[in-house]
């Protein structure tokens, strides 16, 4: 149960004791090595978001959290208006690292709300104000992965075959996780699930983080490539397929790791339920449908390079590596999130869930 204890509350992304500074485990780097990276500047942060060094859609936040309250610290400006504008530019430069998580522009634009709602209250005091804003977001994200964890957990039996793409466990959240999150929760209470866990091409967070973090938590995982998911479906391994997302439109369209689309459409032909599972503050009802969700393209050298002594495919050859797809909400049976579980017709469901 210690090792358990370790996984679930690893301090993966932190303030600095300085307060002009963010602290991240460097993802990029696990499992063989684990690294503290200090950031301080906007483009420490920046880059930190764009290569995944801080990834999920809850970590991210937190780290956008912080990383926007250190900047702020270093403003030197001599009127709220200056100070406003520079705070600004420094928002939208980090919410250009990635654009499909919402989480990303949700915590920033809290944290913007924070310096629009008190011009009248002096420098230091807003930034006073932007500290205890940072650290409750984080605080939020603790108490948010125990209820969305509690919520997926009632939706599960011991001994179930779980399923799961990319990585949604504590390194990508404060605490438990959110799609992994039910997993460590029920091992908690003495329950007992046998875990496959896609590869995820072409970063390997499945093979590299979601394995690890199983593993080390005492957790029956079993890792397969992507393309061996219908196969342990079909072969009756699996109950529920548990993932995160990174958006929620209002239609209940999903954003979510490349990939996760096709395990949803399996799912379906083999009729197992397919579960969505992140915080409420991915739902974004100002997107109506996952046709209005930009999604992020990266390098063609994550797919022919990365991981490999030498290219494994033709330099020549063209590469499309969109780093998420949307996944249609005809095949999602449930959203959670820490308010509860939603169920289609979900134009219904997100909107009063959204409201609660």
């Amino acid at each position: 149960m210690n090792d358990l204890k370790q996984v679930t509350h690893i301090d993966n992304v932190r303030l600095g004791e300085d307060k002009r500074s963010v602290v991240i485990i460097d993802q990029t780097q696990l499992p063989s090595r684990t690294e503290y990276l200090t950031l301080r500047t906007a483009k420490d942060i920046y880059d930190a978001i764009f290569e995944l060094k801080v990834r999920g859609a809850p970590a991210i936040g937190i780290c956008a959290g912080f990383g926007i309250y250190i900047l702020a610290r270093t403003i030197e400006a001599g009127n709220y208006q200056e100070f406003h504008q520079q705070f600004c530019k420094y928002r939208d430069y980090l919410n250009s690292a990635r654009p499909t998580a919402v989480n990303l522009s949700w915590a920033l634009n809290r944290m913007e709300r924070v310096v629009a709602g008190h011009k009248e209250q002096g420098l230091n005091e807003i930034l006073k104000l932007l500290e205890q804003e940072c650290l409750e977001i984080q605080r939020e994200d603790m108490e948010m992965c125990r209820a969305i964890s509690e919520h997926g957990l009632s939706l599960l039996k011991d001994g179930d075959g779980i399923l799961t793409h990319c990585n949604a466990g504590p390194l990508a959240t404060s605490r438990y996780g959110t799609a992994l999150g039910p997993l460590f929760l029920g091992k908690e209470r003495g329950m007992e699930f046998k875990v496959f866990a896609d590869e995820t091409r072409p970063l390997l967070q499945g093979a590299r983080l979601t394995s690890y973090e199983l593993q080390k938590a005492g957790i029956d995982v079993t890792l397969i490539c992507d393309n061996m998911a219908s196969l342990v479906m079909k072969n009756g391994w699996i109950q529920a397929c548990l993932v995160g997302c990174d958006r929620v439109a209002a239609n209940g369209d999903t954003a979510n790791k490349i990939g996760t689309s096709g395990v949803a459409v399996l799912a379906k032909y083999y009729g197992i339920p397919f579960y969505v599972l992140g915080p409420s503050s991915t739902i974004d009802l100002n997107c109506r449908t996952g046709e209005e969700i930009r999604i992020e393209l990266r390098s063609q050298d994550e797919i022919k390079k990365k991981f490999y002594e030498s290219p494994m495919a033709p330099e020549e050859v063209k590469c499309y590596n969109p780093a998420f797809d949307v996944t249609d909400h005809s095949l999602i049976t449930a959203i959670i999130t820490e308010r509860g579980i939603c169920y289609p017709p979900y134009t219904e469901s997100l909107a009063i869930h959204k409201d609660r």
